[in-house]
């Protein structure tokens, strides 16, 4: 499912040869900046877990619906990358275009984190909507009313990453990312245990930490933006006050199905949060560390997405048949075999990759630790199938073609995945690892159909004229 028809021979193969460098020149330094974001997270988890499972409890319900918002607002706007590479790709200095482009996406991020930081004042009543311990919610729900006003400049942040990423400045991406990570180390080790002169905050020092985190690096773009000579010939932040409305629908066009896959498949892993949250405290705990190994394997394969798309979409604003077959090749190639070395690290050495965030020979972890690795072995094997869909995903999205795939996604993972994982985990025996095999079984439908219309591409009529 992964080659062409035809096997690439000839010129052909030396053509998709150069694709490889290509597509790794972009997506290495955005893949190594979704690991240290990723990083920058574990680091919460890292400081929350020595406060105990309550709090760790309470910190995984809070981000739960904080990150669910927050990846669908990232994927709304992300509908700027495939914009400014179809730009680029029909002509190489389209200064206006870009600019009008990521101007729309800003005031689109604006919007939207207000809109999701209303939800998160709404925490403490979903949760305890959804049976949550009354006393592990009044923390948690603390901890979001904190952990919400790092939305503005995570979203913004996201926006300016697309930019420097399609212009060819992807390293900016990892350089802001890896400050992120120092500032949020210092940010917890300061507040929450209240070191340098800080107050010991606890878990709300933790959110604390985060919010800090995201203004430094939506700063940090700010002024690498400004002062690289290439990128602040743009102007992006020039008469931003100019509206353009055709661009903004257009946005809102292709953005919408993006954020709406994003939040079938982040809401399929935020409902298993949810319900291991009725099924026990430790099982909610271990759910917590083995997503967020599960969570950092699946960076690369994101890089490699992301790359995806905007070496499928230049080719589509040049209106290059082949250049799109193969980027997508390589993305795929590159993406799915990645995720065969993540699978079998976590198969043969859990402890190994667990240890990375808890103290495994603690007595007080056992639980937490033996509940967790048993969803490592489930998330081992769907490691493969979790590359696939994502890279499916961002090849088509190089095509502007998100509406068939948000359906795709809806049903996949919320029919196929959630209904599952609810019958498993309460119907059955298998309680937590039943709701894990419901993830495996979305994520399998969903690469399977995803990467069925990008073989049908041609037949389905998106490529472009």
């Amino acid at each position: 499912m992964l080659a062409e028809p035809a096997p690439l021979t000839g010129e052909p193969a030396s053509t998709l040869r150069r694709e490889f460098p290509a597509t790794l020149a972009l997506a290495v330094p955005l893949a190594a900046a979704n690991l240290l974001q990723m990083m920058v997270h574990a680091i919460d988890v890292i400081f929350v877990a020595r406060l105990g499972d309550a709090a760790l409890a309470a910190a995984s319900l809070g981000v739960s619906i904080f990150g669910l918002l927050l990846w669908t607002g990232t994927g709304l706007v992300g509908a700027a990358a495939p914009f400014v590479a179809a730009e680029l790709g029909r002509r190489k200095h389209a200064v206006r275009e870009v600019r009008r482009t990521v101007r729309m996406a800003l005031w689109l991020s604006l919007i939207v984190s207000a809109l999701f930081m209303g939800v998160c004042a709404a925490g403490g009543p979903i949760m305890r909507a959804t049976g949550q311990d009354p006393e592990i919610t009044r923390h948690a729900a603390s901890f979001l009313l904190i952990l919400m006003w790092g939305m503005v400049p995570m979203i913004a942040a996201s926006v300016l990453r697309i930019f420097v990423s399609a212009l060819g400045r992807p390293t900016i991406a990892t350089a802001i990312t890896f400050l992120a990570l120092f500032v949020n180390a210092l940010g917890n080790w300061a507040l929450v245990f209240g070191h340098l002169g800080m107050p010991k905050l606890g878990l709300h020092g933790s959110a604390l930490s985060s919010v800090t985190t995201s203004t430094v690096m939506l700063l940090a773009y700010v002024v690498v933006i400004q002062s690289d000579r290439r990128l602040r010939r743009y102007h992006l932040f020039g008469n931003w006050w100019r509206s353009e409305w055709p661009r903004f629908r257009e946005l809102l066009r292709i953005g919408l199905p993006i954020g709406l896959i994003i939040l079938a498949e982040a809401g399929l892993f935020t409902g298993a949060a949810f319900l291991m949250g009725r099924i026990g405290e430790a099982q909610l705990a271990g759910h917590t560390i083995a997503l967020q190994v599960a969570a950092l394997a699946f960076q690369i394969p994101f890089g490699v997405a992301q790359a995806a798309t905007i070496r499928v979409g230049l080719s589509y604003g040049a209106r290059d048949h082949r250049g799109i077959a193969l980027a997508g090749q390589a993305s795929l190639i590159l993406g799915i075999g990645f995720m065969v070395l993540t699978a079998a690290t976590m198969w043969i050495f859990p402890r190994l990759v667990l240890s990375i965030y808890v103290d495994v020979d603690a007595a007080r972890n056992a639980a937490l630790v033996g509940y967790a690795m048993q969803f490592l072995v489930v998330a081992a094997a769907f490691q493969l199938f979790d590359g696939a869909q994502t890279v499916a995903a961002g090849v088509l999205r190089g095509l502007q073609d998100t509406r068939v795939p948000m359906i795709i996604a809806v049903c996949g993972y919320w029919l196929a995945g959630y209904g599952t994982a609810i019958y498993l985990g309460f119907w059955t025996p298998l309680a937590g690892v039943g709701i894990w095999i419901g993830l495996a079984v979305g994520l399998v439908v969903v690469a399977g159909l995803l990467l069925l219309r990008w073989r049908m591409r041609a037949r389905l009529g998106l490529l472009p004229a």
